[in-house]
């Protein structure tokens, strides 16, 4: 059966933090690093051992999906995070989640990817909701996703921009859409930490015998750039 999909976007918002210290150097980043014993799942502020490998990202399902809310809860990290409206308030509604290993993504200097040393800077997708609404066999799924850009001891301040792959599956597991963006933060040496958010909506038709909860929709970073290990 021909699957009708429609994708539209809403605005991508990137967001600076300000509650780094000044005196923070590259240096102090990079020891932050060696000490460090978190994984994404449990983040804390500064750079942290995620670095060096990842875990799956905090997921929060509130009923309303906004870029704010999400911001907030990328900038709590492992800390006090907001608490989101909802819950799972639509169990059948299909779910939203990081495709393994693309939550994260690190850019290296070029000819030393694998070189701790040798970061430029690294993208983590940390916080992830969304919501639906049923119209026949039409679903439309409203996600959104948020996280943060670290700047590593060999980065530089400005924007960075990383690039974003989502995608839908259907009940068996085949993509039926895909869709690129981009998420943008600023950082530098000072300010070493920018965050992201975005919110977007994706339309689909479910087939006679499926379910909309036996679809799925995937958020990762595009791994195919230059650079990134």
């Amino acid at each position: 059966m021909t699957q009708s999909v429609t994708i539209g976007a809403v605005t991508i918002g990137a967001v600076t933090t300000r509650g780094c210290k000044a005196a923070a150097t590259v240096a102090s980043l990079l020891a932050a690093l060696a000490l460090s014993g978190c994984g994404m799942g449990s983040l804390t502020s500064g750079l942290g051992s995620s670095i060096f490998g990842g875990s799956s990202s905090a997921a929060v399902e509130p009923a309303g999906v906004s870029e704010q809310d999400l911001i907030d809860a990328a900038k709590a990290g492992g800390e006090a995070a907001p608490a989101l409206p909802g819950g799972d308030s639509q169990p059948g509604c299909p779910r939203f989640v990081t495709w393994p290993r693309d939550s994260y993504l690190t850019v290296y200097e070029s000819g030393r990817v694998g070189d701790g040393l040798a970061i430029m800077h690294r993208g983590e997708i940390t916080k992830t909701a969304r919501e639906c609404h049923m119209n026949g066999t039409q679903v439309t799924v409203k996600y959104g996703f948020s996280g943060r850009i670290l700047l590593g001891p060999r980065g530089h301040s400005g924007a960075i921009s990383l690039p974003i792959n989502v995608f839908v599956t259907d009940a068996k597991r085949e993509r039926i859409t895909e869709d690129k963006l981009r998420v943008d933060a600023s950082v530098a040496v000072e300010n070493p930490i920018g965050y992201f958010s975005a919110v977007r909506t994706v339309t689909f038709n479910v087939p006679e015998g499926s379910r909309p909860g036996e679809f799925e929709v995937y958020v990762g970073f595009d791994r195919n750039t230059p650079n990134a290990g």
